[in-house]
């Protein structure tokens, strides 16, 4: 979400101001694009310098003879709604398509499902009903566990729009629909910014320590819950008193552990200027610097970013209620009005495999649009 100088007025009725209908969503709006991202129709790639010192003629060599962006046609098939499986690996993304059946030495051990930002409460013109996107979600990790069986929902933050009971009780209603285990959730600035997260704590996060982070193990994953924002600037933060935690909650574990991270607010720097980072991001990940795969995974910005750094994966979800537009793209982050018919097309689930072996999660976005 917009944070303070980004004309977000936490508490108040409406709470947002809506970026203007007709906003392009392939970023054409003529603003300047941060050179730091490739933005495509299915979301944004960060880039590491790297990246950007050869980017010039990868761009080059994607386009075939018969003058065809092959990378922007597949970009273009993803928002379309066909989805991509991403699997990474030394740091390169490799994809297949959603819909591909995986390879047997592929077959996952077991799955998650991300789910973000669902912002119960909201009905403004960019959503006038959160809770039907909300339910189409559910209704769309169901029909899929025919085909592929989740164990877990993670829930990145952003339940309600104003921390009110009733909108924490329609989400708890609407997610209970989901025939996984267990769902677990983090806060977002939505659900602290009227009691300091009391309420949200009462129904999601009893048990939790301090503001509300947690970690739990399932299957040889270690997942750590992460609330970075209690503690708001103009960006997210997590403290002194939770990196202890995190430093003493995996001082036991061995390093081939693979280690899932999941927080509201990015946490790594996205675009400052719109809030999207956590200010001790990065020392928090500097205390899981010996373990081979770490997943970082995200909400807050209502679309995807994904970028690696070494043995760290960093992914930011959709969201189930409403878009935001690409950094820097807008005037300031807020709920992105889109043409009618294409609002489930910029909504989605993220799907997270894990494969008994030492190498990154696999992760696939789908869009609301698409059948399961």
């Amino acid at each position: 979400m917009a944070r303070l100088e980004l004309h977000r007025n936490v508490g108040q009725s409406d709470g947002w101001t809506d970026v203007a209908e007709g906003f392009q969503m392939d970023g054409e709006s003529g603003s300047v694009q941060p050179s730091d991202f490739i933005t495509t129709k299915e979301g944004i790639t960060a880039m590491g310098a790297h990246d950007r010192s050869r980017n010039d003629n990868e761009e080059r060599s994607s386009i075939s003879s018969d003058g065809i962006d092959r990378r922007d046609f597949l970009s273009c098939m993803a928002w379309a709604g066909t989805g991509l499986l991403w699997t990474f690996s030394g740091g390169v993304p490799t994809s297949q398509l959603f819909a591909e059946t995986p390879s047997p030495a592929k077959a996952s051990s077991f799955s998650f499902v991300q789910i973000s930002d669902s912002h119960i409460g909201f009905s403004k013109p960019a959503n006038i009903d959160v809770t039907a996107t909300l339910k189409a979600a559910i209704d769309k990790i169901n029909v899929s566990q025919s085909k592929q069986q989740a164990d877990l929902i993670l829930h990145t933050g952003d339940v309600s729009h104003i921390s009110k009971p009733a909108q924490f009780d329609t989400a708890e209603q609407v997610i209970k629909g989901a025939k996984v285990d267990r769902v677990f959730y983090v806060p977002g600035e939505h659900d602290t910014s009227i009691d300091g997260g009391a309420l949200y704590r009462e129904h999601f996060g009893k048990g939790t320590l301090g503001g509300g982070w947690y970690s739990f193990d399932h299957k040889g994953v270690h997942f750590m819950g992460l609330n970075n924002v209690l503690m708001l600037d103009s960006l997210g933060d997590l403290g002194p008193q939770q990196l202890e935690w995190m430093k003493n909650d995996v001082s036991n574990l061995s390093s081939s552990t693979p280690i899932v991270l999941f927080a509201h607010i990015p946490l790594w720097t996205i675009y400052p200027q719109w809030g999207w980072g956590t200010d001790d991001g990065a020392q928090a990940l500097s205390l899981l610097k010996r373990f081979g795969s770490v997943t970082v995974l995200n909400g807050h910005i209502h679309q995807i970013v994904q970028k690696v750094e070494g043995n760290v994966s960093f992914h930011t979800a959709m969201s189930t209620a409403f878009a935001q537009p690409a950094p820097g793209s807008a005037p300031h982050a807020g709920p992105m009005v889109v043409p009618a018919g294409q609002l489930q097309s910029v909504l989605g689930v993220t799907t997270v495999n894990y494969v008994t072996q030492n190498s990154p999660l696999a992760i696939v976005d789908s869009s609301l649009a698409v059948k399961a």
